[in-house]
């Protein structure tokens, strides 16, 4: 039977799985399209750290059943566990460590019958906005190989955006699904908080900061993903209302008008780019033809207190991440990359009460984001404050490398403070990425839409942070954007081999 990699492409996953229920084509046949693709792209693109072909063949080859029956689908390399098979979580130490047990998402995602051939690049313990990893080296951008396709997604991003998957296995705990879907010009939602399991190993990631998601080229896929992932299980700490309808059934009807805040300054008061501006309002002129009410209005907030909150217990949690990766596997400190063990040492001299009022903070930047949303149904900004960056451009510089790397061996970690690394790590990491973690540490949906394009035709796209509960006019709100000005039939110029 067969099917060309050009009829493959034109098919989002709804799509596909609507050809083999219909008996048009087999579960097979669409694997070995997008192996063929994975080979075609992957020398070129590093997206794929650990392929499965073997196992998928096998699975696509037996009986399948579920709303996604036969489609070829990834899983990224962190919190997205597959029994028997190592979660690398980006680090070398823990690449030949397999998995004692599946997570739930990963479950729900097979029991629907998606057939999963590989697990996607992320930065060491997904740390990062960018995707760099020394484990497997970096994942480069479709639209453009010599720049980033963001983090910490940025290997599931990339390989949705080369045409290997129509969706593929996500998370975000600040900003990981947003910024990736911004740099690669997919769709992709951060469900809120509670919204989708992150067990059975753990009850929520990163204090619910952190959620399990999709990154898909077109929105019923994010909506119809949803629906198969989300709903509480027996280990989560909450049970979260479940919407009135189906999620997929959101994207078939336009929303009310709607008011929306307009907020393009960065919250850090770092520049934003012009062409990030323009994302922004170019989005809203194109919702005030759509009948939606947009004016410039930000949350009351201090961003800088909140991105020094957001590292206090970021660090902190990198912290136990390496000291369990240590554990289990018994090796040293060097055996990390210098960026994560600067993050960590920062962690471990963070005191307990200082890293309680972080945590206790979170709730002063909610009431913020809450009284907002008293006038405003979303926030909209742009996803990313400049246009994709070049690879290795926000790595550590080379003396701030080389100093760390003597205090470390000095054990005088405590120092990192005259030595100006945190606030080179604060400038370093949020600078390009100032608007999602508010989102994460309020435990709100948001969502980032692929509207517009660079002058130099990069995608850049923008994000619109809602209520509690608000993931069906999330996605009726993308929908509508989507039907207005379409994206998913454009491609990138990578071609592969």
């Amino acid at each position: 039977m067969g099917i060309s990699w050009d009829d493959y492409r034109s098919h989002d996953a709804v799509g596909l799985a609507a050809l083999v229920a219909a008996g048009e084509v087999s579960a097979a046949d669409l694997l070995e399209a997008a192996v063929a693709r994975a080979d075609a792209v992957e020398p070129g693109l590093n997206a794929i750290r650990l392929r499965l072909d073997d196992a998928a063949r096998s699975r696509a080859r037996g009986p399948l059943t579920g709303p996604f029956a036969g489609v070829p689908f990834l899983v990224k390399d962190l919190a997205q566990h597959l029994a028997g098979v190592p979660t690398a979580s980006g680090s070398r130490p823990l690449a030949d460590h397999p998995r004692p047990e599946t997570s739930t998402v990963v479950r729900r995602w097979t029991e629907a019958g998606l057939v999963v051939f590989g697990r996607t690049a992320t930065p060491e313990f997904g740390a990062r906005a960018v995707t760099e990893p020394a484990l497997g080296g970096p994942t480069r951008n479709p639209w453009d190989p010599g720049r980033t396709p963001g983090g910490s997604s940025g290997g599931s991003a990339a390989a949705v955006a080369a045409g290997i998957v129509p969706a593929a296995g996500a998370s975000d705990g600040g900003g990981s699904i947003r910024i990736p879907a911004a740099a690669c010009g997919l769709f992709g939602l951060k469900p809120g908080r509670g919204v989708t399991p992150s067990g059975p190993d753990v009850a929520e990631g990163f204090h619910g900061a952190a959620v399990q998601g999709v990154l898909s080229r077109t929105v019923r896929d994010s909506a119809a993903l949803l629906d198969v992932s989300a709903g509480p299980e027996p280990e989560g700490p909450y049970i979260v209302r479940p919407p009135e309808r189906p999620y997929a059934d959101a994207v078939r009807d336009d929303p009310a008008p709607l008011r929306i805040g307009l907020a393009t300054a960065s919250p850090l008061g770092t520049d934003v780019d012009p062409e990030a501006v323009a994302a922004a309002t170019d989005a809203a002129e194109l919702l005030t033809s759509l009948g939606h009410v947009v004016e410039e209005s930000a949350p009351a907030l201090d961003g800088r207190a909140l991105a020094t909150d957001f590292l206090t217990t970021w660090f902190s949690t990198i912290s136990a991440q390496v000291a369990a990766a240590r554990a289990l596997t018994g090796c040293g400190d060097d055996a990390f990359e210098i960026e994560t063990r600067v993050m960590a040492a920062i962690g471990r001299a963070t005191p307990a009460p200082d890293y309680l009022a972080a945590l206790a903070r979170r709730q002063d930047h909610t009431r913020a984001l809450a009284a907002f949303h008293e006038r405003y149904d979303l926030l909209l900004t742009p996803t990313l404050a400049r246009p994709p960056w070049p690879i290795g451009e926000l790595a550590l510089p080379a003396p701030a490398r080389i100093g760390a790397q003597a205090l470390l061996r000095a054990g005088a970690s405590g120092l990192f403070g005259r030595l100006g690394l945190v606030e080179s790590l604060v400038d370093a990491n949020f600078a390009p990425v100032p608007y999602t973690q508010l989102a994460n540490l309020t435990g709100r949906p948001a969502s980032s839409v692929p509207l517009y394009r660079t002058a130099s035709g990069l995608p850049l796209g923008v994000q619109f942070v809602g209520r509690p509960g608000s993931e069906p006019l999330l996605l009726a709100l993308a929908a509508q954007l989507e039907r207005a000005r379409p994206w998913a039939h454009l491609r990138p110029a990578v071609r592969g081999r």
